[in-house]
This record gives C-alpha cells, sequence and structure tokens, in this order.
C-alpha cells in the first residue's frame, strides 16, 4: 500500500518555500523555492527526484508562482497527494495544535495577524491561493506557536498591568514550535527514551535562534517571546535588551520606536557586535584570522545561549539531553563547544572527538564521559509539518 503525501507550504512576503513529503522516506521527493516574487527577477526553482531545474516566473505573485508549481506537484503525486499543510508563524491563544483551514480557522489567523504583521498576511496569501487551486483538498494550518501553548502561566506571563493582558493579549507566544517538537522527539528516538517520560533543553540555532524546555513532550519554556526579536541573540537581531533603551535612543538620537526595532531587528545580532557578517561560518573564519568583533560576537552568542539553556532548567523535573539543531546548531562544533563550556556547573561536558564529526547533517551523542547527553539532530519542520497535518485530517475524519 503506497502512502500519502503532503505538501508542506511555506509562504514569506516575497518567496514560497515547499516540499511534497512521504511519511516513509527521509527524502523529499519534491522541493524547492519560488523567490523574489513581484519582481522581474521572480523564480521558481526545485528539485525533483535529485535533478535541479527552474523556470522565470517574472513579475509573478504568490498565486501565480503557484499556479505554476501545483500542476507539477499534482503530476508526481498523483491520487497519493492527501493534503496541503501549511506553516503558519502566529496562532496566536486560539491554536494549540495543527488545525484544519475552515472558515473560522482563517479569521482567527487573519485576526493574529497584529500579532505576526510580516508574517501572517503572506501566510495567508499561499492558503488562499492554495485554496483556489486545489479546493477539494484537505489543507491544515500548523502554527510555530502552537508546540508552546502548553507554557504554564507563569512562564507565560509578562509583569505588566493585568489589562495590557486581557485586552491586547501581550504574553509570551514562542516561536520555532515545530523544530523544537520535532528534534525533541527523535532524540527521545534516538536514546530509546519514551517521550512523555523524559526531558529535554532543546537550542535551534539559525539566522534565527531560540531554546526551549520541553517535558513530557510539553513545551515548558522558552527563550521567544511576545515577538521573535526577544530571546538569544541572532544573525541580525538583538534578542534581550533594556526594555528602556527605546526611550534612551528616542532622547538622545531621537530615534522613533520604528527606527529602534528596525536596527534591534536588522542591524543587531551577529552583524552588530561583529561589524562584518551575520553568519556564523564568515565569523569563524575571521575570528581564526584575528578579528576581534568577529570573536567578541561568537563570545557573546555563545554564553547568552548558555545562560537561556541554564535558566530554563528550572522548568524540568529531569535532564536527559541538550540537544542542538538548525543550520548553526547542526554544524558548528566551535559554537557547540563554546556553550557548553559555560555549563559545567550543570554536570555538562563536550567530547571533542565526536563533537568535530558531527556536522553535515549527521546526528550523534558529542557529550564526554559522564556527562548528561548532548546531542546533534538535524531539525526537519517540513516533515513535522506534514505529520501534523496528517493527524489533523485523521482527527477530524473520526469526529
Amino acid at each position: 500500500m503506497t502512502t500519502p503525501l503532503v505538501l508542506v507550504i511555506n509562504c514569506g512576503s516575497s518567496s514560497i518555500k515547499f516540499a511534497l513529503v512521504d511519511e516513509d522516506s527521509s527524502e523529499f521527493p519534491l522541493e524547492g523555492l519560488a523567490e523574489r516574487l513581484n519582481s522581474p527577477e521572480a523564480v521558481l526553482r526545485w528539485e525533483q527526484d535529485g535533478e535541479q531545474q527552474e523556470e522565470p516566473l517574472a513579475d509573478a505573485d504568490h498565486r501565480q508562482a503557484l499556479e505554476a508549481l501545483l500542476p507539477r506537484v499534482q503530476a508526481y503525486a498523483g491520487d497519493r497527494l492527501a493534503a496541503i499543510g501549511h506553516r503558519v508563524v502566529h496562532g496566536g491563544e486560539q491554536f494549540t495544535a495543527a488545525g484544519l483551514l475552515n472558515e473560522d480557522a482563517l479569521a482567527a489567523i487573519r485576526a493574529a495577524s497584529p500579532l505576526a504583521p510580516l508574517h501572517n498576511p503572506a501566510n495567508l496569501l499561499g492558503i488562499d491561493a492554495a485554496q483556489a487551486l486545489f479546493a477539494d483538498l484537505p489543507q491544515v494550518a500548523v502554527f510555530d506557536t502552537a508546540f508552546h501553548q502548553s507554557l504554564p502561566e507563569h512562564a507565560y506571563r509578562y509583569a505588566l498591568p493585568i489589562e495590557l493582558y486581557q485586552q491586547q493579549r501581550i504574553r509570551r507566544y514562542g516561536f520555532h514550535g515545530t523544530s523544537h517538537c520535532y528534534v525533541t522527539r527523535r532524540a527521545a528516538s534516538l536514546t530509546g527514551l519514551p517521550v512523555d517520560t523524559s526531558g529535554w533543553l532543546s537550542a535551534h540555532l539559525g539566522n534565527g535562534c531560540s531554546s526551549c524546555a520541553v517535558q513530557d513532550g510539553h513545551s515548558r519554556d522558552t527563550s521567544m517571546g511576545f515577538t521573535p526579536l526577544e530571546g538569544l541573540v541572532m544573525g541580525t537581531r538583538s534578542g534581550d535588551v533594556d526594555p528602556s533603551l527605546h526611550a534612551f535612543l528616542e532622547r538622545e538620537r531621537g530615534w522613533s520606536a520604528q527606527h529602534t526595532d528596525q536596527v534591534l531587528s536588522r542591524e543587531s545580532g551577529l552583524l552588530g557586535l561583529s561589524g562584518l557578517s551575520n553568519d556564523m561560518r564568515t565569523l569563524e573564519q575571521a575570528s581564526s584570522e584575528g578579528h576581534e568583533g568577529a570573536t567578541l560576537a561568537i563570545e557573546v552568542f555563545c554564553y547568552r545561549l548558555a545562560k537561556s539553556l541554564a535558566g530554563q532548567a528550572c522548568a524540568l523535573t529531569r535532564l536527559d539531553g541538550l540537544i542542538f539543531t538548525g543550520g548553526i546548531g547542526e554544524n558548528s562544533a566551535l559554537v557547540r563547544a563554546k556553550t557548553v563550556a559555560h555549563l559545567g556547573l550543570m554536570g555538562l561536558a563536550i567530547n571533542d572527538d565526536a563533537n568535530r564529526a558531527c556536522v553535515g547533517g549527521n546526528s550523534g551523542e558529542i557529550q564526554a564521559d559522564n556527562s548528561p547527553r548532548i546531542l546533534v539532530v538535524p531539525t526537519n519542520e517540513e516533515r513535522q509539518i506534514a505529520l501534523e497535518t496528517l493527524a489533523a485530517i485523521g482527527a477530524e475524519k473520526e469526529r
């Protein structure tokens, strides 16, 4: 019996990332990216069974890009195409799991758009286009925030006047939920531990970064908050800063709140600290050649990560392992070693040889003898979205 296929769509403001996911295969038979949409340089690139192809789509919008993409998906998948799973960044407090897209769900996603003004409207563009082209196919929204809806109130509430929570729903939401969910379940599988009786610290490190404490399969604390700007140092995002910084910069430099947000989101982080790049690979090379800014950026990045992980251990009743994932987490032995060096009080220590060997998509344990587990686990958000899509469809059929 052939397994169903799920098309996973991740829409940005000017791009569409997609993958056709077979639950029984570790490889995606079809995946690609439509980028630079709404410009003369718009293009669709995809890889099908290992062969790379592309098609110019000058001035194409999201609908036109999907019109070019979806017939290829349909031709390849045939009657095995069971559903489309859409990544949606923000589900607010309404969504604690993936949900079948209907009018109520779409209204709720639109209502959450003020919480993610750069992301949810783009996600909705993809949903609207896919529904118009595949009206009879089940479509599911999978939310970055849903996994963190299990945070206890003492972890998600800010110490602000209560009406700001009651009226504007200002609280900590957390993001990267599909990644933290996937890698903690994968880590449990790799180590032979039950998901529902294990505790993990997870570090998702890419251009965006977050940490998460996962107890018995549920998120109990995470570093990102009301927006993805809170928490760790990231590629161009500052992470945590003093809340009075906005007022100080307004007084001293005449900056508007919007300009300060722009600087904190796009000109800070690794880029701002180093004065060179937001790419950890570039910084590691520059640091090895004596670039002081690059060295400082790496040191701050690793210390702030370790500090976050140590703090989130408070949310766990047991620690079965620390997980590194994401582009930096999976490939930077230096970042892993420097981060763990700050966590000696927790008994964590790296095996240098195992650490250096675990790059390029390899998973494995890299801890020294007598240390709690330290794992490198490649993330697979597309697969997690596909699994949650199938689960949502199954739950709907059982009603």
